[in-house]
């Protein structure tokens, strides 16, 4: 009898072990918690790829702007310049209707044969790229060339104009105009020489020291 009852029992237990499902521990998500993680950084990583890209090519353009502006104003002060030297070179009428007989417009037409020699050296350079000096020590050169040019035209206009101006008060003719036209180019010179010397001044800031 005790035996069957041990029997019974046994065979219920192995019953219930069959009936309940096996409990399986779960694992916490962690290639979920990964998954979820990483496109943050690779989207990041890809942002600032685009940015930089961005950034490269703005600067490209801006320095292709500045290299063509530059040229052009090269160009206009090379001109200028040289108007201003053939005009006052050429006016000479006789008598007091002679330039080289006053200081001032003496000195207006040095100053322009060395602005129009400066001008086209400078033009030559920019339009065939070669660079004589270093890339630091040609923006340097550039920035300093222009600003002493500069000042030596408004020098030479401002010199110029009240001996003109005197002059047309008692009498007009062509010995004044002429005057007149080589200062107005000479100080159009100064104008394109001034632009030259912020933009050299915006590449001499730009360069890199290291």
């Amino acid at each position: 009898m005790t035996t069957n009852q041990d029997d019974a029992s046994q065979n219920h237990g192995q019953q219930q072990q069959k009936q309940s499902p096996p409990v399986v521990p779960t694992a916490p998500p962690a290639a979920d918690v990964e998954s979820q993680t990483e496109p943050a950084p690779a989207q990041a990583r890809a942002a600032g790829s685009g940015f930089g890209v961005a950034g490269i090519i703005r600067r490209w353009k801006r320095d292709d702007l500045l290299r063509k502006g530059s040229l052009a104003l090269r160009g206009l002060s090379l001109v200028f310049s040289l108007l201003a030297f053939i005009i006052m070179a050429s006016n000479k009428h006789g008598d007091w209707k002679d330039f080289d007989k006053y200081e001032e417009y003496r000195y207006l037409l040095g100053i322009a044969i060395l602005a129009t020699l400066y001008t086209g050296a400078q033009a030559f350079k920019n339009a065939t790229g070669k660079e004589m000096f270093q890339r630091r020590t040609s923006a340097l050169a550039d920035f300093i060339g222009d600003q002493i040019m500069a000042y030596l035209l408004i020098s030479s206009s401002s010199s110029a104009i009240p001996l003109t101006n005197r002059m047309r008060e008692s009498q007009d003719n062509i010995f004044t105009d002429a005057s007149a036209s080589a200062i107005s180019m000479a100080f159009l010179a100064f104008v394109s020489l001034a632009l030259l010397a912020l933009i050299s001044g915006h590449k001499l800031s730009s360069q890199s020291y290291i």
